[in-house]
């Protein structure tokens, strides 16, 4: 593992390219929640497009030990909710929660997210993760 990425457990460097395209490349919905997380505003520092074990997580509270979703039309057909059960279920196993939220939560209650969000990782600093 490289030293720089130390502090991110299960650190993929193959899906590194992947992750930058992602970053480069992000939704509406997407725009605005990093808009909302970036620079420490929830009280906590959260990366966005981190490659974690065969997955790249959306955004990412190392500290808090949250991940945050954002989750289209295809989360929601029987393979989609299929594959984000068996990926919250490798999440969960190293002590990592996920909130999902529907692209449109984002775009239509952005100060409803942020809130849920915050109270999330207040709770999860208050219990010692950070």
């Amino acid at each position: 593992m490289n030293l720089k990425y130390h502090h991110f457990p299960k650190y993929t460097k193959v899906l590194i390219p992947f992750a930058r395209k992602l970053r480069r490349d992000m939704t509406k919905a997407e725009r605005k929640l990093w808009s909302l997380l970036r620079n420490n505003r929830l009280g906590s520092k959260f990366r966005r497009q981190v490659p974690y074990g065969p997955y790249i997580l959306d955004f990412y509270c190392v500290k808090a030990h949250l991940v945050v979703e954002l989750d289209g039309s295809q989360h929601y057909t029987a393979e989609g909710r299929k594959k984000d059960a068996m990926r919250d279920a490798y999440l969960a196993r190293d002590g990592l929660e996920v909130l999902r939220f529907l692209n449109d939560e984002v775009l239509s209650n952005e100060e409803g997210v942020e809130q849920v969000i915050y109270e999330r990782v207040q709770e999860a600093l208050s219990k010692g993760h950070g």
